[in-house]
């Protein structure tokens, strides 16, 4: 690691909180790298639009938009295709990410949600972290939490939970948890806490 950088990957599990987490620390003036919005650039990139219609339709766009809809229920339910379409996205998005790290300085936050998932991706494409910060909720929470935003019921909102690795065990491989499990200003009073000294 460049010893000019400090590279945290920042990350939860869905309806833990890390967007509001993500959304603080960089109004608190950190650098952070969203991996969601590089895969939103990503997909407007000349070399990847002329992938997807090749692989997956020209209909798969509308101009230069790509109909997200029409691609999920494509991918949805066929493991093979998630596959071709990782294959096209993850080396831009990648490349993406680390051309940024690479021109930024200090401390840099990496807001990447399915970090622990992608582990051996992250490996693939030389995305390595000095520590991972997680922000955490316990499951009742989260269920809570899930069935509220998406406005679901609780069988959904657990499958749908269900469907990552479990927080519990994300929080065994990470450097520094943010407790989110109740009042957000308490989260935000543990942010501070942990950004003093950083930059």
């Amino acid at each position: 690691m460049n010893q000019n950088k400090k590279i945290i990957g920042l990350t939860g599990s869905i309806a833990t909180g890390k967007s509001s987490v993500s959304k603080y620390i960089k109004e608190k003036g950190f650098k952070v790298i969203d991996a969601d919005l590089k895969a939103r650039d990503a997909v407007k990139e000349r070399e990847v639009i002329e992938s997807l219609k090749e692989k997956f339709g020209e209909d798969i766009y509308n101009g230069k938009e790509l109909d997200r809809d029409k691609l999920g229920k494509i991918i949805f339910s066929d493991e093979n295709k998630r596959n071709i379409l990782n294959s096209i996205m993850f080396p831009v998005i990648y490349k993406m990410i680390n051309k940024e790290i690479e021109e930024s300085e200090g401390t840099i936050f990496v807001d990447i949600p399915l970090l622990f998932e992608n582990e051996e991706i992250n490996k693939k494409y030389k995305l390595f972290f000095d520590e991972i910060w997680l922000v955490y909720s316990d499951f009742k929470t989260q269920v809570e939490r899930l069935m509220k935003r998406d406005g679901i019921d609780r069988n959904y909102a657990i499958e749908k939970i269900s469907s990552q690795i479990s927080v519990e065990e994300k929080k065994k491989k990470s450097d520094v948890i943010i407790e989110n499990s109740g009042d957000i200003s308490k989260t935000y009073e543990q942010v501070d806490e942990l950004v003093k000294g950083l930059k």
